[in-house]
C-alpha cells in the first residue's frame, strides 16, 4: 500500500499545562506575599480553591502538598516549639526567583533588550550591526566576507581579481563590562504602612535580578542590603523571607555598608540602587545611640545623606533611587540627593518598578561609568 505525506492538520488550541503547574505558579506567588510562611501560603490557596474552584475532585489541594513533598519543594522540620512542621527548601527559593524573573525580565525579553555594553566599539564581543575598516588586532573570524569581497571587486576589478587588507572591513563589536551592584531595601515600617504593600515587590525584584546576574551574567556581582535603624547584608537565600520590621529609616547607614561593600570589588563599573518610599529619619551617632525625627526632614540627617551622595560620586558610583512615594517634599529630597551624586532619581510607585530597574542596570551597562 502507497505511503501518502500528511499535509498539516490543525486542531483546537489545548492546554498542555498540568495542574500542579498552574497551582505551583499561584503557590510561588503567595509563598512570596507570605514571607516564606508555608501555612498561611496553603490557607491563602485554599481560599482561592473555594472562590475559583481551582482544584478537582480527581486532584486536590491536599495532593498538591504530596506533590510538593515528594518533587523536593517542601520539607517537613520540627520547629523549635517541638511540634512538627513544613519549611520550603532550597529548590523552592530558586524557583521564586526564577517565577520573578519571568515575571519582570520576560517582558523585556518580548520587547528586544539585548546584553549590556560599554559605549566603547572595538574589538569585542558582540555585534552592533555597524562595519568599518579592519585594523591591526582584529580577528579574522570579524570580517565581513561579503562585504569585503564588494570591496575588492570595486577596488580592483573582476579581471584581475585581489584582496588587500585595504579592502577588509570588519563587524563592529561592543566591550562587554563588568559590573558590581549593591541593592538596598528599604524595610522601615512605612513600606507595609497605608494600606499598600511596598516590601513584597521590591523582594520581587531584587529576587529577580539576583536571578538574572547569577544566570545571564555571571561575571558581574550583586549585593544586597536591607537598612532601617541600622543596615545589614542579606543573601539571595534569605530574600523570600525578608519581612519589614519596626524601624526608622537611616538610609545614610545603608549608604555606608553599600560604599564599603563596593570597595572590595575589583571592577571598574560600580553601582548602587535603592529602593525606598519614606523619608531618612534616622543616625546612629558615634556613642552607639540613635537620633531619630519622624516628623519631617530633619536637617542633621538630610545633609548627611547629601554629604555621602557627593562622596559616592567622587569614588564614580553612581546611585540610582527609585522612590514609591509622591509627596512633593519627599521628592524635592530625592533631587537634592540626586543631584548631590550626579545620579538618577525615579519617582515611580510600585507599577512598573522592576521594568525599570532592570532596562536601568542594563543601560549602564552600556557605559563606563
Amino acid at each position: 500500500m502507497a505511503n501518502y505525506r500528511k499535509g498539516i492538520i490543525f486542531k483546537p488550541h489545548e492546554e498542555n499545562t498540568s495542574l500542579f503547574d498552574k497551582l505551583l505558579d499561584i503557590f510561588m506567588e503567595l509563598i512570596t506575599h507570605t514571607s516564606g510562611d508555608f501555612d498561611e501560603a496553603i490557607d491563602w490557596l485554599k481560599e482561592l480553591d473555594k472562590a475559583y474552584e481551582i482544584t478537582t475532585e480527581e486532584y486536590t489541594i491536599d495532593d498538591f502538598i504530596e506533590d510538593l513533598k515528594k518533587k523536593g519543594y517542601i520539607r517537613e522540620e520540627i520547629k523549635p516549639d517541638g511540634n512538627s512542621g513544613v519549611k520550603i527548601t532550597n529548590k523552592t527559593e530558586q524557583a521564586i526567583r526564577k517565577h520573578a524573573l519571568e515575571q519582570i525580565f520576560g517582558k523585556l525579553r518580548r520587547s528586544g533588550s539585548g546584553k549590556h555594553k560599554t559605549k566603547h566599539t572595538g574589538l569585542g564581543d558582540e555585534k552592533t550591526g555597524d562595519l568599518r575598516e579592519f585594523q591591526f588586532g582584529d580577528g579574522f573570524d570579524q570580517v565581513s566576507m561579503t562585504e569585503s569581497f564588494k570591496n575588492a571587486q570595486v577596488n580592483h576589478g573582476i579581471d584581475e581579481f585581489k584582496m588587500s587588507e585595504n579592502d577588509l572591513v570588519v563587524n563592529d563589536t561592543h566591550h562587554q563590562t563588568q559590573m558590581s551592584t549593591v541593592l538596598m531595601i528599604d524595610i522601615s515600617h512605612s513600606m507595609i504602612l497605608y494600606g499598600e504593600d511596598r516590601i513584597t515587590p521590591a523582594k520581587k525584584v531584587a529576587m529577580a535580578l539576583a536571578e538574572m546576574i547569577t544566570t545571564k551574567y555571571a561575571k558581574d556581582t550583586l549585593d544586597i542590603i536591607v537598612f532601617g535603624n541600622d543596615a545589614w547584608p542579606v543573601k539571595i537565600g534569605d530574600l523570600p523571607y525578608l519581612q519589614v520590621g519596626p524601624y526608622h529609616t537611616n538610609t545614610v547607614a545603608g549608604l555606608q555598608l553599600a560604599m564599603k561593600i563596593l570597595s572590595r570589588k575589583r571592577n571598574a563599573n560600580k553601582q548602587i540602587f535603592m529602593i525606598t518610599d519614606g523619608k531618612p529619619s534616622c543616625l546612629k551617632l558615634s556613642d552607639g545611640s540613635y537620633y531619630k525625627n519622624s516628623a519631617g526632614l530633619d536637617d542633621t540627617i538630610t545633609k548627611k545623606c547629601y554629604n555621602m551622595a557627593a562622596q559616592a560620586r567622587k569614588l564614580r558610583i553612581p546611585i540610582t533611587t527609585f522612590m514609591i512615594a509622591s509627596d512633593p517634599y519627599l521628592q524635592k529630597f530625592v533631587r537634592e540627593f540626586t543631584k548631590s551624586n550626579q545620579g538618577r532619581a525615579y519617582f515611580s510607585g510600585l507599577k512598573g518598578l522592576g521594568e525599570m530597574i532592570f532596562e536601568d542596570y542594563e543601560n549602564n551597562k552600556r557605559k563606563k561609568i
